[in-house]
């Protein structure tokens, strides 16, 4: 039960993706800190792969727990395909919102004066309803 603890631990925080951006899990910015505080070990998925096939093998000699072996294996074997392609788990971190300047916007003000009516239609506007 504490390797399964172990493995919920390190799995329930998400990485960041590579291009796009990533939702944060409820309350996994508590468990971010921890993961990060291991560095590389925790980090590097080789370190994962092999963590996640070692905890299979003792599950394995019991048939209760085969079909937690068979998730740990799939999941040791995901771990060592990423890790061949060159990922990493990288932590989200929330950038502080920035506040659009009302000056910064505008880049050119116009050059011409807004459209006026001609000056006979503005001496004499028609009432409606009389």
């Amino acid at each position: 039960s504490a390797a399964g603890v172990l493995v919920c631990l390190l799995e329930y925080p998400r990485s960041r993706r590579q291009k796009g951006s990533t939702m944060e899990r409820c309350g996994q910015k508590y468990l971010t800190a921890v993961v990060k505080l291991f560095g590389p070990l925790t980090r590097n998925y080789y370190i994962r792969a092999i963590l996640h096939a070692a905890l299979a093998v003792p599950a394995g000699f019991l048939l209760s727990t085969i079909l937690g072996t068979v998730c740990l294996g799939i999941a040791s074997g995901i771990y060592l395909l990423a890790a061949v392609r060159g990922e990493e788990w990288r932590p989200i971190e929330q950038k502080p919102r920035e506040r659009p300047q009302v000056g910064g916007t505008i880049k050119q003000p116009p050059s011409n004066p807004p459209p006026r009516p001609p000056p006979d239609a503005r001496k004499t506007q028609p009432e409606v309803g009389g």
